[in-house]
């Protein structure tokens, strides 16, 4: 049996017609740049985050880069983060010239740990990116009142975590704004890259759109310096079809979630995933920690079980980093989750068969 980490064609089986359909709708207006379905993607994605407004870009990293474009941070400035991420979020950072903080990680959650975010904050910081990661919304209320009582700005890294759930509220609507990424593994991907930031700030949402088209308004005439940060029309005509199943997928992924926690409950090698009583998460990836790790990853490999690491190397051991005066043993919790996680196969088309391959070569490989 064959189960790879993810099979977006089993996906595409199901949506095959609907999502040629409106394909070559876009094709037949050629409305490639700014067509009607980017703002009926926008509008629907507001509406389902519980935000005023969403403003489509061309990936999940260029929402991050405009939305601190937007909130005016740059060279000097420092924001606090996780090591414990994918690059785009400290990259972005470094991108506007400004400074990563780093913070560790929850040992649990794998989210940034609230208990430490003071610690590294001066006047120069502006704002803090709390990470969704795997599916789950990091501790909201903690880091919000940080913000508040510092006054600095909360952008949610919600790349991961579309359709999650904090004490009822959806990710992106907890922060200044909320950022998110389109690219195909996602649980809403788009046939390429993609992404949007929702917000509550009806000016700040202005200016992001002014930033996403060079910072022209109206045409032509720049206000500002902005990017070419536009969400294609094809795009969002496909995430338009995905977006009415997104729910049911989000479930599904639950559903496998559930089941791996009652197949591997038993294995004192490995560490589950933990999920807030308070949060619902949408399992964008099942990773658990596991004792020998690598030789795991290669037995699975060996059984055509398809895994991956996120992430091998913490953000403050990278090299493009090593500016910032971090060294090895600056965030434990971060360094021992990159040694030890590991995702398993959670896309919704998986089977309970594949479930239980995957389950049973884990024991398998532990009782060796």
């Amino acid at each position: 049996m064959k189960v790879p980490l993810l099979d977006l064609k089993a996906q595409f089986t199901t949506i095959k017609d609907e999502t040629m359909e409106i394909v070559e709708k876009v094709f037949d207006s050629q409305q490639f740049i700014n067509g009607p379905e980017v703002k009926l993607l926008e509008q629907k994605i507001a509406e389902y985050c519980n935000c005023k407004r969403a403003i489509g870009v061309s990936s999940g990293t260029d929402a991050l880069l405009c939305a601190l474009m937007a909130l005016d941070i740059g060279p000097g400035d420092e924001v606090v983060t996780t090591p414990f991420t994918f690059f785009a979020t400290a990259g972005s950072i470094w991108r506007v010239c400004a400074k990563p903080l780093f913070v560790d990680i929850e040992p649990d959650t794998f989210n940034i740990n609230p208990e430490l975010i003071e610690e590294p904050i001066s006047e120069d910081t502006k704002a803090i990116i709390p990470v969704h990661l795997f599916g789950q919304i990091a501790d909201m209320d903690e880091i919000n009142k940080i913000a508040d009582n510092l006054a600095l700005d909360v952008i949610e890294d919600a790349c991961q975590s579309i359709g999650a759930t904090y004490k009822g509220e959806k990710a992106g609507s907890l922060g200044t704004v909320g950022c998110f990424s389109f690219f195909p593994s996602k649980n809403l991907g788009c046939a390429g890259d993609g992404g949007i930031i929702t917000t509550n700030d009806e000016e700040l949402a202005d200016k992001m759109e002014m930033i996403r088209m060079h910072g022209s308004k109206p045409k032509y005439y720049h206000k500002i310096v902005g990017a070419n940060f536009r969400l294609d029309t094809l795009q969002a005509a496909v995430l338009l079809v995905k977006f009415k199943y997104l729910d049911t997928w989000s479930e599904k992924r639950r559903q496998n979630a559930s089941k791996y926690n009652q197949l591997l409950s038993n294995i004192e090698q490995i560490k589950l995933p933990v999920i807030k009583e308070y949060n619902v998460s949408v399992f964008n990836q099942y990773v658990i920690r596991a004792q020998k790790r690598d030789e795991l990853r290669n037995f699975l490999s060996s059984k055509e079980i398809g895994t991956e690491i996120y992430y091998p190397l913490s953000l403050h051991e990278q090299e493009c980093f090593k500016g910032l005066g971090y060294k090895k043993g600056d965030f434990p919790e971060s360094e021992k989750a990159a040694s030890e996680v590991i995702a398993l196969p959670i896309y919704p088309e998986l089977t309970d068969d594949q479930i239980e391959y995957v389950a049973n070569s884990i024991k398998e490989f532990y009782n060796m």
